[in-house]
């Protein structure tokens, strides 16, 4: 008995035991994953080395007072009135600093004398607009205590209250969408399965298997809420098919031999391969997210990454033992099939395969080019549509304020003058409404003993001064990425690499350059590591070429749609989905491709590709509809932009990648057939000679 048997046979006869261990291993992690932490905010999975972090780490050491993360809006008030508000919103505990009109102009002066563009920076047509700055620790309640003082009829935004609602509305939207998948899954799996207890038996090891992967993200301490939302049911999406794959050659073994455990043994070899190659391109897909200078990438692809391996030692361990210890209730529950036979669609797909190579031909290279040709967005401002209480919010304050954005400029407390002068020189930016710092307030000539405590502290630290600059532009696009670039310019002219810069916009734009950098990179070695890992499994050149070439088209489609529709895009989502889609999906490749080869050894290649399609359209399109649903469930449920977009492309790509493989990938094997049987061949040749060898040696 090979060495290989002897651990099947190992696991099969330490059944029970096994069982046990798993079963308490979740139990375990169940405690667990309710002390893991979910982070909700963009910006903190910048690079530790961007300018922008180092800003505010510099900002956090010499300055209590943060960055504004919050416009707060209300309407119909008296400047009186709104002073009252500014000090109830300043009395809200996780609220660091409130800035008004009070704190840049003298507020008992007529509106008439101030300098319009600082007037209307706070105060319009009896609409007041503060600038908070909320403590990230303390901002859900924070965001809650805002809302109650000034009602629902008035508005606020900004990243912190961003972050506050997709908090709260992301967990119950994630517990949504896991209800519908899980009865999806067991809808699918009764109509697909040929026993009424088999989907309970999946279930419960994809159970098993995402309860110990989401408890042992304990191990990471925090993670984001791109893998909180988006984790678990694509770990049940993408290994799904495992469990399913290793069953039905479970059922087929049982046919040619009566002894279950002797027919499990067999299953799990005739299996291990697929499985393993399906599972180790899944992994390299999730892993190549780890490239990401963008902690989001790699964040996720640790997780999914965790949660395949997981699922394939669950597979190979967990559910022969229980698949052994209830096949007798999986006998008594059979039934006829409910679904009828592929050999109709296999007949077709013979005819069908050529014309649809044609017309994948003709797709290749403009979806390539279009899927590279999107515009994007980079942050988190557009996360939530007018749909949304803060998407209308948003837009109410824009259309009476402006698009509005504070940055902070921190330089060396060494020169008034220098400062000065330098703030003179941003001001003749179109773009710079007001700015508040030292020499705006109190003057170039004032010394600081002469001020209080609380004006002093908030405009000087011990080494450093501080301008808060009030801009006209948005959070993100060409015209702010262009100022951005201007005030950096400028400082780096008054003090060459001694200034500091933070802000939204600024955040925004450092992570643009982290994100787009990343693409190529993640895209190559994600392709690469994938393309060998086929190469060295199938010890071939031309199949990992032919598997890979048909997903990435199928990526390049799904990416390409928005550019055709003239839709924008978060780049997030797109450089996630690329990892997603190939690692996911390229499976259903190999399992085609497997089955294809294994039925050429005895039929021709026409006849192969009905027997294949006969074969694997039952497994193939369980673990791609199940795929598909959390998709389009993810895009639908989901308030959030980034979640949502995330969820149409994996729905969408996951679609593409059915088509191409049951339709396109059938005709590539069959033209190719020639290059991709030659090596089999030399191998049943070989066996062929050496069995003559040993009969003349008899």
């Amino acid at each position: 008995m090979k060495k290989r048997e002897k651990v099947y046979c190992g696991i099969i006869h330490h059944k029970k035991i096994i069982i046990v261990v798993f079963v308490l291993l979740a139990f375990f992690c169940m405690f667990f994953k309710q002390l893991v932490s979910v982070n909700y905010d963009m910006n903190d999975y910048l690079p530790v080395d961007s300018t922008s972090t180092l800003a505010l780490n510099v900002m956090e050491e010499e300055f209590e007072g943060s960055i504004p993360n919050a416009r707060v809006m209300v309407s119909n008030v008296a400047i009186s009135e709104a002073l009252e508000i500014k000090k109830e919103l300043m009395a809200v505990d996780g609220v660091k600093d409130v800035t008004w009109l009070d704190d840049v102009a003298d507020v008992t002066t007529p509106l008439e004398t101030m300098e319009q563009d600082t007037l209307e920076t706070y105060y319009i047509d009896g609409s007041a607009l503060f600038s908070v700055a909320i403590d990230e620790e303390k901002r859900i309640d924070a965001v809650t205590d805002i809302r109650e003082i000034i009602g629902d009829e008035n508005s606020m935004t900004g990243s912190a209250v961003s972050t506050a609602v997709a908090t709260i509305s992301t967990v119950k939207e994630v517990s949504t969408i896991a209800v519908i998948a899980v009865l999806f899954v067991l809808l699918v799996l009764l109509v697909t399965t040929t026993s009424f207890v088999e989907p309970f038996i999946v279930l419960a090891g994809l159970g098993i298997s995402i309860i110990i992967n989401a408890g042992s993200n304990l191990i990471f301490g925090e993670i984001s809420f791109v893998t909180n939302a988006a984790g678990n049911v694509l770990q049940m999406a993408v290994a799904l098919d495992y469990s399913v794959f290793l069953i039905h050659r479970f059922a087929e073994c049982r046919k040619t031999e009566t002894d279950v455990e002797k027919a499990m043994v067999n299953a799990i070899g005739m299996s291990m391969s697929s499985i393993m190659s399906s599972g180790l391109t899944t992994v390299i897909g999730f892993l190549a997210l780890c490239l990401m200078q963008f902690q989001i990438g790699p964040d996720l692809g640790l997780a999914l990454a965790k949660g395949i391996t997981i699922s394939l030692i669950t597979v190979f361990v967990f559910m022969p033992a229980l698949i052994i210890s209830t096949y007798k209730w999986m006998d008594k529950t059979e039934h006829r099939p409910f679904l009828p036979s592929s050999l109709k669609l296999g007949k077709f797909v013979r005819y069908a395969m050529i014309p649809m190579v044609l017309i994948f031909a003709i797709l290749l290279i403009p979806s390539y080019l279009g899927s590279n040709a999107n515009s994007y967005y980079y942050g988190a401002s557009h996360i939530f549509d007018s749909n949304t209480q803060i998407g209308s919010d948003t837009e109410a304050i824009e259309e009476k304020f402006g698009q509005n954005d504070t940055y902070v400029l921190m330089i060396p407390k060494d020169s008034t003058a220098t400062e000065y002068s330098l703030s003179k020189k941003l001001k003749e930016l179109p773009q710079v409404k007001n700015i508040l710092s030292y020499v705006d307030t109190v003057g170039e000539v004032i010394p600081e003993e002469y001020l209080d405590e609380g004006t002093l502290t908030k405009l000087n630290s011990e080494n450093y001064t501080r301008m808060v600059i009030t801009v006209e532009a948005a959070y993100e696009g060409d015209a702010t990425f262009s100022l951005i670039k201007s005030i950096r310019e400028i400082a780096q002219d008054y003090y060459p690499d001694e200034w500091y810069l933070a802000g939204e916009g600024v955040s925004t734009y450092d992570l643009m350059n982290a994100v787009t950098a990343d693409m190529v990179k993640v895209n190559l070695v994600a392709i690469g590591a994938v393309f060998l890992i086929l190469a060295i499994t199938m010890h071939s050149i031309i199949v990992p070429v032919i598997l890979v070439l048909s997903i990435e088209t199928a990526i390049w489609i799904n990416l390409s749609i928005p550019y055709f529709m003239d839709q924008k895009i978060f780049f997030i989502a797109y450089l996630i989905i690329s990892s997603i889609q190939l690692g996911a999906t390229v499976d259903y490749a190999i399992l085609f491709t497997e089955r294809y080869k294994e039925y050429r050894t005895s039929v021709d290649r026409k006849k192969a590709i009905i027997q294949t399609i006969s074969a694997v359209t039952v497994s193939i399109m369980t673990s791609a509809s199940v795929l598909a649903l959390v998709g389009f469930l993810l895009g639908i449920f989901s308030t959030h932009g980034i979640l949502s977009q995330l969820g149409f492309f994996l729905g969408k790509g996951t679609l593409c990648s059915l088509v191409i493989v049951m339709f396109v990938l059938p005709g590539l094997l069959y033209l190719f057939d020639g290059l991709i049987m030659r090596k089999k061949k030399r191998e049943v040749y070989q066996l062929e000679i050496q069995e003559v060898d040993q009969n003349e040696a008899v």
